[in-house]
């Protein structure tokens, strides 16, 4: 590995420390060379703190005059909730920048590239760009479509059930399965899922390690129960609960009135609201109906499916409401990954599909 790909791996790697932390900005990883040798370092940590170069920076102090940064994103050149970092980089002295994904927001989207190289700085750009790209789906959504990054969990048996007929379904997948899942959570802005899965699971919702993360609920008839389990435990600004009756005064929730499409609750529309409230990705946890409605409008970015190797036979599809006329309008999906979590296959992929907002 050459020494630009080693150095902007460490600026990936620290990138990542800000996993599930810094929305609705990215997460970037920054690192300071000079001489041959790392001489600081530093990450987005959270939303309204230091971007990762101005982390890095603040480090080095007088040593960053004359160094190199790496950096997994383009530096912002706007005034947002800090200030720009493309000042802070002609202030302490840099003399190179190599940035890895150029940064989809149009404020920035290369603009900044170009005010450093017209203020001295030489500047390259591309490095491992499409992987980190690919860090920041999430925001490379929401950014642009203010939409957010939509991914769709199933946990189902070998031949594609999530629940015997009589609605019992704990527990398909194993533990580890289990508990990966939980900590998948952490990196989301929002759960959804439908009543049918509250009334019937009953499901908490919680996020392993704890973190405040928004509940998402479709009522369309407005059978939220009160004592609901995730309702324990969490702020009711942090519960929005999407229905057509909005008469559940006594839910400690935000309930919003919703419009319908074919007579549930439009999940489009709720979306839009999310993506308005700063919410860059939501995690469908179920059930069937809730994922087949969202995967039949296009509103399914990714798929993460955990399979159990069991047959169930007779029980609820994983997926239904597609109402599917051919084999060839199948949702297929694409950039697949396949991982064994305990005794489970966690299959991962993205609908080939293309959204219409």
């Amino acid at each position: 590995m050459n020494n630009d790909l080693f150095y902007m791996n460490r600026a990936w790697e620290l990138a990542l420390q800000g996993w599930g932390k810094t929305s609705p900005n990215p997460m970037v990883g920054a690192v300071l060379v000079k001489s041959g040798k790392i001489i600081a370092e530093g990450y987005h940590h959270y939303c309204g703190g230091d971007h990762a170069e101005v982390d890095a920076l603040n480090k080095a102090g007088n040593k960053a005059r004359g160094a190199s940064l790496y950096v997994t994103l383009e530096p912002c050149g706007h005034t947002g909730r800090t200030p720009p970092c493309t000042q802070a980089i002609l202030k302490a002295g840099i003399k190179k920048v190599i940035v890895g994904a150029l940064d989809p927001n149009q404020l920035n989207h290369g603009k900044s590239l170009t005010f450093l190289r017209q203020h001295g700085v030489e500047v390259e750009q591309g490095l491992l760009a499409d992987e980190l790209a690919h860090l920041n789906e999430a925001f490379n959504c929401w950014i642009t479509t203010k939409i957010p990054f939509v991914t769709a969990k199933i946990a189902q048996t070998i031949d594609g059930k999530i629940a015997c007929l009589d609605g019992a379904s704990k527990w398909i997948t194993s533990a580890p399965a289990r508990g990966y899942a939980h900590r998948l959570r952490f990196g989301f802005d929002a759960i959804l899922v439908g009543i049918n899965t509250v009334v019937q699971d009953n499901p908490q919702l919680k996020t392993t390690p704890a973190k405040r993360i928004k509940k998402i609920i479709l009522d369309t008839s407005g059978k939220m129960p009160l004592r609901a389990k995730l309702l324990e435990g969490t702020r009711p600004e942090d519960i929005f609960v999407f229905t057509a009756n909005p008469a559940l005064k006594k839910i400690k929730a935000q309930i919003i009135k919703s419009p319908l499409y074919n007579d549930k609750i439009d999940l489009k529309w709720v979306l839009k609201y999310l993506g308005a409230r700063e919410m860059t990705s939501v995690l469908i946890e179920g059930g069937g109906a809730v994922i087949g409605g969202a995967l039949a409008r296009g509103l399914v970015d990714k798929m993460m499916i955990y399979t159990a190797p069991k047959i169930m036979g007779e029980g609820l599809a994983s997926v239904r409401g597609l109402n599917l006329k051919s084999l060839a309008a199948m949702v297929s999906l694409k950039k697949m990954s396949f991982d064994k979590i305990g005794e489970d296959i966690l299959i991962q992929g993205y609908p080939y599909v293309y959204r219409n907002y």
